[in-house]
Parts: C-alpha cells; structure tokens; sequence
C-alpha cells in the first residue's frame, strides 16, 4: 500500500463528512488534503484511543518527533510520506502542525472550560488553524480568505462539541463552557450521567445559535474572487449546517445518542453545493 493509498483508506473509514468534500479537487491538491487529514485523524488517535494518560502521551511524542522528520526530509509513517510533497507547495509549516498537536494536548490536560474565551483558543488549535492549511491547499488570492477558514473551522468544531455531547461525557469531557452551564441551570453530572432537561435543550439551543453564527460569518468573510477554490469549504460548511439542523430538529438528543447523515445524502449535499458555488 503507498502511502497515499494509506491515506485515502484513513480518510474513506473514518466516515467523516470531509472526505465528501475532497471528492472533487484535482488529483494533486485532493491528495494534499487527504493527507493533512489523515495526520489529524492519526493524532487524535494517538490522544483518544490509549486507556491510559502515559501511553497517550507517549504516543503523541513520538508524532512530535515524526513532524520533525518530516521537516529534516525524513519522514518514516505513511501519513507524514504522503503529506512531504505537499509541504513546500501548499506552505505547510512545522508550527501549525505544532499547534495542532497542542491542541490534541489539551484533551490531556484539562476535560472542562470554564468560559467560551477558553473554549475558542481549543478551537483554534485543533481546527482553525487546519482550516487555515486547508484553505491554503484549496488555493486564495485575498489574504482574508484565511480569516474565513479561521472563523469556518470554528463553526466546524463548534458543531462536533454539540454533536458529541454524551460521547464526550462518557470520556468524562465536558466542552460546554462551564459559566454557560450554570447561566442555564444544568450541572455537569447531568451532563456525566445523561440527564435530558428542558434546561439542557436550551443550552443546546444557544450552543446551535451560535454555531450557526459562526457559519454566517465565515461565509461573509469570504472574498468572492476566492469562492469557486474554496468549494470544498463550502461544500463541508453545507453538511455540516444541515447536521446542526437534524441536531435541532430532535430537540438535541445528543446525550444518549449521535445524529449522522447517511453517505448518500452527504454525497447529493456536496455535489449540489459543488456545482452552485
């Protein structure tokens, strides 16, 4: 298996909503991409899959000793193989892969947030600045475009910490910010122990609202003359608010449940949103 073989198969079994948004982009900057998203699923496997906090740790030095291969040209895992030919084209840099990385740090080191500044500097690490490199690999003129994946990726994550609510919990994560909680009356043992309030629906339905803020914001950031290259973006943006929307629909039944479109409705979601961009 090559390694951009490893990549696509990464990206294909994740059944995760991006891989419907690379469908469409030329082969070099489809591969690109897949790459970068391989990576980020390799590390946060790295945090999440071990049972125990050392092994994880462990497991993320050694990513952080791979990048650095990568960057003296000698990279050994398939993912940072398939991600070299990219680096110097695409401005791929050793400190956003850092910064990544920090992000899936923080999942070792704290489990709450106690307000949504905390929150957004999470946010930032782990998906604002891949939708920084995405944008990047996707192609832009106006350097405001990258304030438009910035605020995008935001929206992204934003939308995974509502999606993921029990599953999280079942971690023992909480990403709700912990003073929007209590502005709502819910503790976190209702959220620990999935307990479905009124209270709880309506911190849901302000986490949604804002969210969805979110996407507006970025799509209102977008340079028009960087729109058609930034379709993958958009196509993701599309699924994703149509997700947000069934979260909604069901009065956010994400404590004991999670809500996913099927593989046919994200395929007709992004081809639509790819031939009208």
């Amino acid at each position: 298996m090559t390694p951009e073989e490893y990549c696509q198969q990464k990206a294909a079994q994740s059944g995760s909503s991006f891989y419907y948004s690379f469908l469409f982009l030329p082969l070099k900057r489809r591969r690109a991409i897949t790459a970068l998203y391989a990576f980020c699923r390799e590390v946060d496997d790295a945090v999440d899959e071990p049972s125990e906090p050392s092994a994880a740790r462990a497991a993320l030095a050694w990513w952080r000793g791979e990048v650095a291969q990568l960057f003296a040209g000698n990279p050994q895992h398939p993912v940072t193989r398939a991600l070299a030919p990219a680096i110097e084209p695409f401005g791929i840099t050793r400190a956003r892969l850092d910064e990544i990385m920090d992000g899936m740090e923080m999942d070792l080191n704290q489990s709450r947030y106690l307000d949504f500044a905390a929150l957004q500097l999470y946010c930032h690490r782990v998906a604002g600045v891949v939708g920084a490199l995405a944008a990047a690999i996707f192609g832009y003129r106006n350097p405001r475009t990258l304030d438009y994946a910035e605020r995008l990726g935001l929206a992204f994550q934003l939308t995974n910490i509502i999606r993921d609510v029990g599953e999280d919990a079942r971690k023992s994560r909480i990403y709700l910010p912990m003073d929007e909680l209590k502005r709502f009356e819910v503790t976190a043992a209702d959220i620990l122990n999935g307990r479905y309030t009124e209270n709880f629906a309506r911190l849901m339905k302000f986490q949604a609202e804002r969210a969805m803020r979110c996407y507006d914001d970025a799509l209102a950031l977008l340079p028009h003359e960087d729109r058609h290259a930034q379709r993958p973006g958009l196509v993701m943006a599309a699924i994703y608010r149509t997700l947000l929307d069934e979260i909604a629909r069901d009065r956010f039944q994400v404590l004991e449940q999670r809500t996913a479109l099927t593989p046919v409705r994200k395929l007709w979601i992004a081809w639509r949103t790819w031939v009208t961009a």
